[in-house]
């Protein structure tokens, strides 16, 4: 065998190399959740400069640490508690271990063959689910990679369902699925991978807690199909990307059983309350649609990617795609769902729910619950906070972990103060300690944290109030 590929597969050099990265990532654990102060929350650099750093990176030796070492440097820490950034899990520290184990097994797990395990660990997991939400013994799914393409495949099931499409084409149809306007923006990007172009879009406008208007449903239909479109389903939020608020499952359910439609619940975030026993009553209704998306790299601490889809009914997610690989599975037209690919865009699947599986059997079923209730109830609790302070406006009650305030200026119109507030955020993540985003709603900027770290606290966010009160009267004395 060739020598340097020999050496490249060397047990005993990844073994010494192992011990050191977990010694790294225990050391960076230890001061991230801590919250030091001497480690950068988010490290501030500019793409073109991060591009000519690690275009003229060069290890010294064959060592890989220093390599960890940099990269850990200079990127986002979402375990440090001032991290409040994108919807991200703080993923624990077990699923790194599962993650490390999938790579070297490498399991592609497209067919049976390819990943045993892995293949009964996704059923049982979507047994899992598939009870919590209160779906029957019919109902299954799968992982698959990320919220965008599950909500993908679960409108072309929902397509599969109504249409005969996959087999003769649109023949000049206009089908369209009727969606809130606060939904995420990769269901409307779906609709027109699919073909459906703008028209397939029906928007329904929200109310003032920016949840879907579903007393605009009968209406909204209506006016569809008196321009030609068919409309196959509705999409509900459970919750909003922007704002973290949930639509009302139970509403859209009993107007689609109404007419026939495909009920689809994009629960990317919002979705694993369903292990809460305190805030699964945010998901009312959700027994009754025919499709869910639950992110678990979002709020169940598992590291990206990993997305589950279920079915209420397993024989709808076989209608997605049909085709033959003689190569891959003899009966191309029956069930079988030990052979992922015959229902996912991937054809070949990294051990996805392996994470979650390990968190499961480590933890046990109720961490989940308690981590829900742990980050919901803090953004409550730092929402009575914005409130007491006169400075601040909140933009609603958070139903989840989400909060979207802003600062005001009395002497301000509506457009400077959305120039201040967005000079806030741009200054906040330059200073690298703190790191949230900002949103628009209405037409007005908001500042936007999303409280992924069970370590964060109200003092923590009190803190980040009390620097953003700080940049802002900086910002108004160079303007006045």
């Amino acid at each position: 065998m060739n020598k340097q590929l020999q050496e490249a597969y060397d047990p005993n050099a990844f073994r010494k190399s192992g011990h050191e990265l977990v010694d790294l990532l225990a050391d960076y654990l230890t001061q991230a959740l801590s919250g030091n102060k001497n480690l950068a929350t988010y490290p501030s650099q500019q793409p073109e400069d991060a591009f000519q750093f690690w275009s003229a990176y060069q290890l010294e030796n064959q060592n890989p640490i220093p390599l960890f070492e940099e990269v850990l440097k200079q990127s986002i820490h979402l375990h440090h508690p001032q991290y409040m950034g994108h919807q991200i899990s703080v993923p624990l520290p077990v699923t790194g271990l599962a993650g490390f184990f999938s790579s070297v097994l490498n399991s592609g797990m497209g067919v049976y063959e390819m990943g045993v395990a892995g293949t009964a660990i996704e059923k049982v997991l979507a047994k899992l689910f598939a009870q919590k939400i209160g779906f029957g013994s019919n109902a299954d799914g799968f992982f698959t990679s990320g919220g965008t393409l599950a909500n993908l495949t679960a409108l072309l099931a929902a397509r599969g369902s109504k249409t005969s499409v996959w087999k003769e084409g649109m023949l000049g149809q206009q089908f369209a699925v009727m969606v809130c306007c606060e939904s995420h923006y990769c269901v409307e990007r779906a609709l027109r991978i699919m073909g459906w172009g703008e028209a397939g879009i029906v928007s329904i406008p929200s109310d003032k807690q920016f949840r879907m208007r579903t007393d605009l449903l009968e209406d909204a239909f209506e006016k569809a199909k008196q321009e030609g479109k068919t409309v196959l389903g509705v999409v509900g939020n459970a919750c909003s990307t922007s704002t973290g608020s949930y639509d009302n499952l139970e509403a859209i359910g009993v107007f689609c059983k109404k007419h026939n439609l495909w009920f689809h619940v994009d629960g990317a975030h919002g979705g694993a309350a369903i292990f809460s026993d305190k805030y699964k009553y945010l998901l009312k209704g959700i027994e009754a649609a025919d499709s869910v998306v639950i992110d678990c790299h979002k709020t169940m601490m598992v590291p990206t990617l990993s997305t589950l889809l279920l079915f209420k009914n397993e024989k709808k997610a076989y209608q997605t795609f049909s085709q033959k690989a003689a190569y891959l599975w003899e009966k191309a037209g029956e069930m079988e769902w030990y052979n992922l690919a015959k229902r996912t865009f991937e054809c070949t699947k990294s051990l996805m729910g392996f994470k979650l599986y390990t968190i499961l059997q480590i933890h046990g079923e109720a961490i989940f619950g308690i981590y829900i209730d742990t980050i919901y109830d803090l953004a409550k609790q730092c929402a009575q906070t914005l409130k007491d302070h006169a400075q601040f406006e909140l933009a609603i009650e958070p139903d989840a972990n989400i909060l979207c305030f802003r600062f005001r200026a009395t002497n301000l119109n509506e457009e400077k103060t959305n120039q201040l507030n967005a000079n806030i955020r741009k200054t906040l993540i330059e200073k690298e300690a703190f790191y949230i985003v900002q949103t628009s709603l209405d037409g007005k900027v908001y500042l936007r944290t999303t409280l992924m770290n069970p370590f964060t606290t109200v003092e923590i966010f009190i803190d980040l109030l009390e620097e953003v009160s700080s940049i802002a009267n900086v910002v108004l004395n160079k303007t006045a």
